[in-house]
């Protein structure tokens, strides 16, 4: 009925380490001020035994102000670690975004602090990729969402 697993608890989120992940989602957007930057969530693999499964790690590219660019050297970080082919072409960011996802690779992550218009923040950042110490297909199992009952409404219902 029941087995006691130390690795299922709650916690105060991601710990330091390195984690084997898989790229759920890329994609572009901006904060409120209308800096813009890549949103790239990943995450930490099921299929595998390690702390944190299925847990989730954001990570940001940011375009520059003065190239108006994405920085070259962190997609291609990303790039390698994912085993994208070299020298392979994108004719957009979207193209690329799109051969981002489920992909598979380690990441390095460190919680840190930071302060922002004198508040303080506490972030859990990707200081590391490298390629994935996995072989084979990926076998992770991504959480579906339950379908919900559709809504039956019958003539008698309506009050017209």
């Amino acid at each position: 009925m029941f087995k006691v697993d130390h690795n299922d608890v709650f916690t105060n989120g991601v710990e330091n380490g390195t984690y084997e992940v898989v790229l759920y989602n890329a994609n572009e957007d901006a904060t409120k001020s209308g800096a813009e930057f890549i949103n790239i969530d990943l995450i930490i693999r099921n299929d595998i035994n390690q702390k944190f499964q299925n847990a989730h790690v954001f990570h940001r590219v940011w375009k520059s102000k003065t190239t108006n660019e994405y920085n070259p050297t962190a997609l291609n970080t990303i790039a390698k670690a994912i085993k994208l082919p070299n020298g392979k072409d994108y004719n957009t960011v979207n193209e690329l975004l799109q051969d981002l996802l489920t992909k598979t690779c380690q990441v390095t992550v460190k919680n840190e602090e930071s302060e922002y218009n004198g508040q303080i923040y506490k972030n859990l950042n990707v200081k590391a990729w490298a390629e994935s110490k996995i072989t084979g297909p990926l076998q992770h199992k991504f959480k579906t969402k339950e379908a919900s009952e559709p809504l039956v409404i019958n003539d008698d219902d309506l009050p017209f």
